[in-house]
């Protein structure tokens, strides 16, 4: 083939031209890269300026919320601080201000204290001058006295002594009557006050407790829920509680009886639980028990915590006041006996206190001195036997032990505050409303009074009067005489403490009487 030069040239030109246009659109493709580059690296540069402008403001905000913060906590401390050593200035200057009155107060003192020994020196000095004056008078009377007698200075002044002696003895007999009428009248009378101003002190309710509680129910059909098939809800609930269940014609009402209140309340709360539930069976009724069991301690645990706490006695060990707190439960002659307690720690320690006493260790003394009787159900012994035992076991003081084994007399009394336990015990069972009895009891107690008095030969008839707080004693005025009746009285009282036993105290009156009788 023949190529000329002519389409040599072309080609080549055309080549040139390809490669020129080639370079071209590389170079125009590459400054457009560029461009674009460099106007998404300004826009990135723009977005981080933008974005380190936002986080320089809020690091300049957050840094200038702290400074405020800090500024104000540091305001807030020294405005405290100020104040605080503004108080402390006020009270530095009261306090110089008391210093400069106790100074002046004792400079005024000092001075009253020397014009007041100056007045002691001159009527010594006085007394001494009138002294020699007197001893001369008497020296010259003496002398006169013996010219007008004709007696020796020896013999009148006998004589005067003597006189003297006889006109002193008879006035110091006169006053010493006065004086112990006086103390007896007084002594009446406080003793009176102090144990009026007790009693006004405390004024305690008292509930009557029973040997039997009465449940009320909501309908008759709960009857028949509680006695159960063939009466096996009836049987385990009375195993369980130990307290006879009494169901009879009383509408809408159970009887429960026995004689543990502790018990009897327990079985009062079980059987409320079993009228609340629908299904009942001898394994609920055990665990409705179980629940009733524990809602009862804690009722006993709140009793004791809060007498301990109302009556103020210091700190009781929690055992201890477990065991006052079944006193709740416990009733003596229809006396709520945890209330006769709190009353008599009131009693003995408002007495205690007039008379300058421990009154805590009074209180203490008072509020456990029946705590046997919260145990004596259980355990063999009287409530003060019982009572000492309890006390021994937690270590209470030599006072209350004394306390307890002697406020009805089982031991003597070795301190104050046992006798005012007894007396406020006393106050508190025999004061009017406190107690009730039966009228069984209200008559044999009545009966074995005149039996005791009566015993003794030298009665001819006794009669026992006051709801049997005294007893008046006739005697045949020509075999006794009034010696004899002060003696009888002595022993008839006596064998009555010993061989009764009485609420509050007895008295027991001798009357001797002789009548003449003439007719004309």
């Amino acid at each position: 083939m023949n190529i000329n030069s002519t389409e040599i040239v072309v080609y080549l030109i055309s080549a040139i031209g390809f490669v020129a246009l080639g370079w071209l659109l590389a170079n125009l493709f590459s400054k457009s890269s560029i461009k674009s580059a460099k106007s998404t690296v300004e826009q990135i540069l723009a977005d981080a300026r933008r974005k380190g402008e936002r986080e320089k403001q809020r690091v300049v905000l957050r840094a200038k919320e702290e400074w405020f913060r800090i500024r104000d906590d540091q305001e807030k401390r020294l405005k405290n601080r100020q104040r605080d050593i503004d108080q402390k200035q006020r009270e530095a200057a009261e306090q110089g201000k008391k210093v400069v009155r106790r100074s002046n107060e004792l400079g005024q003192l000092d001075q009253q204290l020397k014009n007041k020994a100056r007045e002691v020196n001159d009527k010594k000095e006085a007394l001494r001058t009138k002294e020699v004056e007197l001893a001369r008078i008497l020296r010259e009377q003496n002398l006169a006295l013996s010219r007008i007698s004709n007696l020796s200075l020896e013999e009148a002044t006998e004589q005067l002594l003597h006189n003297l002696r006889h006109q002193y003895k008879t006035e110091a007999a006169n006053l010493y009557k006065e004086m112990v009428s006086k103390a007896k009248d007084n002594a009446s009378r406080e003793a009176k006050k102090i144990i009026t101003m007790a009693i006004q002190k405390n004024a305690a309710d008292h509930c009557v407790e029973t040997t039997v509680s009465v449940v009320q129910l909501p309908s008759e059909d709960i009857k028949g829920r509680i006695i159960g098939r063939d009466g096996r809800n009836i049987k385990a609930f009375e195993q369980a509680t130990g307290v006879k269940v009494i169901v009879d014609d009383t509408p809408e009402a159970v009887v429960l009886s026995g004689f543990d209140p502790v018990r009897r309340e327990v079985a009062r709360l079980a059987l409320q639980k079993i009228m609340a539930n629908n299904r009942v069976h001898p394994q609920k009724i055990e665990e409705l028990v179980r629940a009733a069991e524990k809602e009862v301690d804690k009722k006993i645990w709140r009793a004791g915590n809060e007498t301990v706490a109302r009556v103020g006695v210091g700190k009781v060990q929690p055992e201890l006041m477990r065991i006052l707190g079944r006193l709740r439960f416990r009733s003596s002659y229809g006396q709520n006996v945890l209330q006769h307690s709190e009353e008599v720690a009131t009693l003995t320690g408002a007495m205690a206190a007039e008379l300058k006493l421990d009154v805590k260790l009074a209180k203490r003394a008072g509020l456990l001195h029946d705590i046997g009787k919260a145990m004596s159900q259980e355990q063999e012994g009287t409530h003060v036997e019982i009572g000492l035992e309890i006390a021994r076991r937690f270590k209470e003081g030599p006072v209350v032990l004394n306390a307890i084994g002697s406020h009805h007399e089982d031991e003597p009394k070795t301190t104050l505050i046992s006798e005012l336990v007894a007396c406020a015990d006393s106050i508190s069972g025999a004061r009017p409303g406190a107690r009730r009895d039966t009228l069984e009891g209200y008559i044999r107690r009545i009966d074995n009074l005149e039996k005791v008095a009566d015993s003794f030969d030298l009665v001819s008839k006794a009669y026992a009067i006051s709801a049997g707080r005294e007893v008046r004693v006739m005697v045949q005025p020509e075999k006794v005489s009034d010696a004899q009746a002060d003696l009888l009285a002595n022993e008839i009282a006596q064998k009555i403490e010993s061989d009764l036993e009485y609420p509050g105290q007895i008295k027991v009156t001798v009357i001797r009487e002789t009548k003449a009788v003439s007719y004309a």
